[in-house]
C-alpha cells in the first residue's frame, strides 16, 4: 500500500509538472517539464525552437543597428534662423497672463525644424514646407554637430521637395537611393530624423502599411497641398522628421518622410524615392526644377463616389490658376478630367499629377473631361512651372 501511494504521488507530481509547464509556456515561455525530465526526453525539442526565435530577433535587431550606424552619418538636421518680435508679458497680482505687449524690439532665434539627407554632389534633400520661409536663413547640422550654411535653396513646384546647396557639403557622406517601385506592403522600414525638432537622429522602425495613398497635407491653417502616390508607414514619424529618409533593410532610401496623420496613431507618409530621383535628374540636367504644369487644383473622384453622386470617375477640378495652361484651354472649376492623351486618369496610380509629370514643357495634350453631363475634349499646351 505504501509503495502504491508513493507511485501515485510521483505520477501526480509529473502530471502537475506537465500542466504547470503548459501554463508557464503561454505566459513566460518557460519549460519546467524539460527542466525536470531533461532535454530531448519525451520527444520535446523546444530549446531548438527557442534558439531559432532568439536568432530571428537578434537578426532583426542587427539590421536596425547596422542601418542606423550606416545611414545616420548621411542624415542632417535642418535649422532656421529668423528675427521675431519680442513680446513682454503683462504682470498681474496673480502672475502673468498668456498675452503681452509688443516691445518694439526684435531678437534672433535659432531652432531645429526638420530633417534631411545628403545625396551625390553634397546636396541635401528635404521637404519644401520645411524651408518655405523665403525671408529666413537656414543651416544644416550633421551627425557630429558640425554646422553648414545653406547657400541656396531650390524648391520643387510640383512635389513637396527642396534641394539645399550648402558650403562644404562635399565632405558629408551620401546615402544610397533604393527603388520605391518594388516596395511591398508589410516590408520592414526604418525612419531617421530630428523628432519634435529636439531629438536629433531619432531612429524608429515599422512596416510599409500601404502604397499609392493620396492625401491633403498642411499645417492646419494654410498651405494645403495634394500629395499623390505616397507611402503609408507605421514607423513613428513626428514633427521634425519631415524631410528625413525612410530606409529599407539594406540602408537604402526608399522615401522622404513628409506628413503624419493628426487624427490617427502611427500613420505617417513618405514621398516615394523614385519621384525624388526624377526631380534630382531634372535638376542636374537643367540646374533648376523645370516641370510642365496644367494649372489646376483637384481632388480624385473614386468609382464609388462617382456612382453615389451620379457623375464620372476622374479628377474633380477645384480651382484653375489664372493664365495657366488649363485656363487658356478653357478648363473650369467643376469639370471632371477623365483622360489625358487616352490615359484614363482614374486608372493611373497617382492620379492626374502622375500623368502630367510624364509630359514635357511645350507638349500638347488632349484632355477629355465631363461637364454638366456631357463629355468634352480640349487641346492643352503645357507651360513651364518655374521654381518657387
Amino acid at each position: 500500500m505504501k509503495s502504491f501511494l508513493m507511485g501515485l504521488s510521483v505520477s501526480v507530481l509529473v502530471l502537475f509538472s506537465a500542466i504547470g509547464g503548459a501554463v508557464a509556456d503561454r505566459v513566460f515561455v518557460i519549460k519546467p517539464l524539460d527542466y525536470l525530465l531533461g532535454e530531448g526526453i519525451g520527444g520535446f525539442h523546444l530549446p531548438e525552437k527557442s534558439n531559432l526565435v532568439t536568432q530571428k530577433i537578434l537578426n532583426e535587431e542587427g539590421v536596425v543597428i547596422d542601418v542606423a550606424d550606416k545611414a545616420s552619418v548621411g542624415v542632417v538636421t535642418v535649422a532656421v534662423e529668423r528675427e521675431q518680435r519680442v513680446i513682454e508679458p503683462i504682470e498681474s497680482p496673480f502672475g502673468f497672463f498668456g498675452f503681452g505687449l509688443d516691445s518694439g524690439k526684435t531678437e534672433v532665434i535659432e531652432q531645429d525644424i526638420g530633417s534631411g539627407f545628403v545625396v551625390e554632389g553634397g546636396m541635401v534633400v528635404t521637404n519644401k514646407h520645411v524651408v518655405s520661409d523665403t525671408q529666413a536663413s537656414y543651416k544644416v547640422i550633421d551627425y557630429n554637430d558640425e554646422e553648414y550654411v545653406v547657400e541656396k535653396i531650390y524648391r520643387d513646384p510640383i512635389n513637396d521637395l527642396a534641394i539645399l546647396q550648402i558650403a562644404g557639403g562635399d565632405k558629408l557622406k551620401t546615402l544610397e537611393l533604393g527603388d520605391s517601385d518594388s516596395l511591398k506592403v508589410g516590408q520592414f522600414v526604418i525612419a531617421i530624423g530630428t523628432a519634435l525638432g529636439e531629438f536629433r537622429h531619432t531612429v524608429t522602425t515599422g512596416v510599409v502599411s500601404g502604397l499609392g495613398r493620396g492625401i491633403v497635407a498642411g499645417d492646419g491653417f494654410s498651405d494645403f497641398e495634394q500629395l499623390d502616390n505616397v507611402i503609408q508607414t507605421d514607423a513613428a514619424i513626428n514633427p521634425g522628421n519631415s524631410g528625413g529618409p525612410l530606409l529599407n533593410s539594406a540602408g537604402q532610401v526608399i522615401g522622404v518622410n513628409v506628413a503624419v496623420s493628426s487624427s490617427g496613431e502611427n500613420i505617417g507618409f513618405a514621398l516615394p524615392i523614385n519621384v525624388v530621383r526624377e526631380s534630382l535628374e531634372n535638376f542636374e540636367a537643367t540646374g533648376r526644377f523645370s516641370r510642365p504644369m496644367l494649372g489646376v487644383s483637384y481632388r480624385m473622384v473614386s468609382k464609388d463616389t462617382a456612382i453615389l453622386n451620379e457623375v464620372t470617375e476622374g479628377a474633380y477640378v477645384i480651382d484653375v490658376m489664372a493664365g495657366s495652361s488649363a485656363d487658356e484651354a478653357g478648363i473650369k472649376p467643376g469639370d471632371i478630367i477623365t483622360e489625358v492623351d487616352g490615359q484614363r486618369v482614374g486608372e493611373i496610380r497617382g492620379g492626374l499629377a502622375n500623368v502630367i509629370n510624364t509630359k514635357k514643357v511645350g507638349d500638347q495634350v488632349s484632355v477629355k473631361l465631363w461637364r454638366e453631363g456631357e463629355m468634352r475634349e480640349f487641346a492643352v499646351i503645357l507651360k513651364e512651372q518655374v521654381d518657387q
